[in-house]
């Protein structure tokens, strides 16, 4: 009895960690990092991206910021309530599972494309 419970242990373990995945890191805008002279929304293309990610936003930070908005914020580039500002030019925001909205909060900067949505799905089994 005591082997057949070490056995549905070790199962269950082994269950476990094929379930949940190792996260992944995106270094945002690549090498040029999060700047203006970037189509952020671009950048987003071709990827699939998971609830649990991160994305590291690399910038100057005098000059940017990075903030986590909804997507009304999102969408006129303006801080909503409850929004997060980050501003030490090398931030790392863990994705949640759905829609995640980003912007600069200058919003000229906002307008011409420093601003990103992304649909974090959930993660995929490990092998």
């Amino acid at each position: 009895m005591r082997r057949r419970a070490i056995i549905m242990v070790i199962l269950m373990v082994l269950q476990f960690g094929a379930i949940h995945s190792k996260p992944t890191t995106y270094m945002v805008g690549d090498e040029d990092g999060w700047d203006s002279g970037l189509d952020m929304e671009g950048w987003t293309k071709g990827k699939t991206f998971h609830a649990g990610d991160f994305l590291v936003f690399t910038y100057d930070d005098q000059q940017f910021d990075v903030a986590v908005v909804n997507q009304t914020g999102h969408d006129s580039c303006t801080l909503n309530e409850g929004a997060k500002v980050f501003h030490s030019g090398n931030d790392k925001i863990q994705l949640a599972f759905g829609a995640n909205y980003f912007i600069d909060t200058v919003a000229d900067l906002c307008a011409i494309g420093m601003k990103m949505a992304i649909n974090a799905t959930a993660p995929p089994p490990s092998v």
